[in-house]
Order: C-alpha cells, then structure tokens, then sequence
C-alpha cells in the first residue's frame, strides 16, 4: 500500500472499523542515514488503535539497528515486509527477493527479534515464483516471527490471478503462531472465504481504496450516508501536513479511487485526473457522490 495508506487513508479506515493500521513501507537505512526522507511517513493519527511500523530492508545488522529510531517509537508492532513485489524493490534484495534467499531472510528476523521487546511481524507471498509459503512460514517462526501475514500470490503473478486461499489454509495448519491472511478480501462473500481458512486475522489493503469504510461493512454496519464528507475530511487531516502542491498531484489517485465504480463518463474521470486544484476535484466528487 506504498502511497496510498497515508495518515489520512488510515485515521479514515480507523474510523470505519479497522483495529490494526499499518504504515507505508519505510526503509530501514533511509530512517538511519536520511531519517526526513521517512519523517512524514511515520506520523499517525490518535484515532488508529493498534499502529504497525512497517520496515524493508535486506541487511540485517542495518535493519535491527533501525529499531531503535525515534521513528518507530509509537507503532505498538513492528512489521518486516518480504513480500512486495515491486521492480524497485526486488532489484535490491529486498521485499519479495528475500524469499530467494531463507538464510537472509532468516537472519533478518533474527536480528530484528533480538533487537526489539515489541512483536515483531512478517508479511511475505506464497513465494517467489513457486509456492514455498509453508517453509517460509515456519522459518518466520523458528527465527523469532510473533506472528506472520501471508498475501497468496507469487511474485512473479503480481496482482493478476486469484490468491490461493488453500494455501494460507495450509500454513495456518502447519505453524503454531497465528496467521493473518491477505488477498481478494473485497466484499462479505470474498470476506467469509478467507476466514474459512481459519486465519486469526483478515487483512484488507486493494479493497479498501476508496472504500475506507470496507471494515465497518464486513462487521454488518452500514456504510457512511455522506460520502463526500468523508473525502473531505481525507483532504483535510492531509492538508495539516503537506503542501498544498504536492497534495494537487498525490490525491488526484485517491480521488479517482473513491469514484471507482460508480456510473460518472469517462470525461469525469478524465477531468479528476488533471485536476488543477484540490477545490476544482472537489467540486467534480461532490456532483458526484451527491
């Protein structure tokens, strides 16, 4: 959820029902050598309940030692991520790369364990591009892993395909720590599904773009009447911390999120994309959501 689980995403999903937030992908040497390059990406918002700093790197000694930054002193968990699949990151040996190399990956757990009083989580795929989820699992949790999340793809699949739910039935079977599982989660049938498998927890990253209220649904609440209001107040917990010219360009992505299915012509959405102005996009969603 790089770039889209801002603090205003999270205090919104908050809000509408979810228990656990995760912050964006911070990277371990940026907060020891760059720390501003990550400064805005651990700041939460008093309305999350149980806050998870999520963490990628591929050193161990660096990523342990990151644990201890003043960064990371709020988040209640600290999470690793060895499942993101993206260029960037796999190119460095780092995300899902490390389920290439289970000695690294190991260590890394280890490191972090031991260098933390905090739980410590791991997210990963089913593998890179065959399924190792079940051994990667128990390693997690022979190195230290207090619990781990497993989204049911392969690297190599990206997001395309359906997640393998037989396969977080099987890991869930298999390690004796608890298992949170991850993929397709978008409505209360995909939702029921996925708790079939027995998991202890769900979590809800695609789905809940654009709809922050997914969580409050799945637990039989209705969603929010004033939709619009609730993008607003989006805008407004953002606006608190960035400039209003960077803001222009990031929400524009949010924005079309929050249209996502709804029946508006292609010029509107056109319109929402090259927005000049949060006003002028705001003014499109109104007559929208209204």
């Amino acid at each position: 959820m790089a770039g889209v689980s801002d603090i205003g995403f999270r205090e919104i999903a908050s809000i509408f029902g979810a228990d656990i937030t995760w912050s964006e992908m911070l990277s371990c040497r940026a907060m020891l050598h760059n720390p501003k390059k990550t400064e805005f990406m651990t700041i939460c918002s008093p309305k999350e309940k149980i806050k998870i700093g999520q963490i990628f790197g591929h050193e161990p000694e660096v990523m342990a030692e990151s644990l201890a930054n003043p960064l990371l002193a709020h988040y209640d968990i600290i999470d690793i991520n060895m499942g993101c699949p993206a260029p960037k990151i796999v190119k460095n040996g780092e995300g899902s790369a490390l389920m290439k190399n289970l000695s690294l990956a190991s260590k890394i757990i280890s490191a972090c364990a031991k260098a933390t009083d905090r739980p410590l989580s791991v997210k990963f795929r089913l593998g890179f591009d065959r399924d190792i989820s079940t051994e990667f699992g128990k390693m997690c949790e022979e190195s230290g892993a207090s619990f781990i999340t497993l989204h049911a793809r392969t690297t190599a699949m990206g997001y395309s395909g359906k997640a393998g739910l037989e396969a977080i039935a099987k890991l869930k079977a298999n390690v004796n720590i608890p298992v949170i599982g991850n993929g397709d989660v978008v409505d209360n049938a995909s939702y029921q599904a996925m708790k079939a498998t027995g998991v202890d927890g769900i979590m809800i990253g695609r789905g809940a773009m654009g709809r922050p209220w997914i969580f409050d649904e799945l637990k039989g609440k209705q969603p929010p009447k004033d939709k619009f209001k609730v993008v607003c107040q989006h805008v407004e917990t953002l606006r608190k911390y960035y400039e209003e010219k960077w803001l222009t360009l990031y929400l524009r992505k949010h924005f079309l999120w929050y249209v996502s299915g709804l029946p508006c012509a292609s010029e509107t959405r056109l319109a929402l994309a090259t927005s000049p102005s949060i006003e002028n996009s705001l003014e499109i969603l109104k007559s929208i959501l209204d």
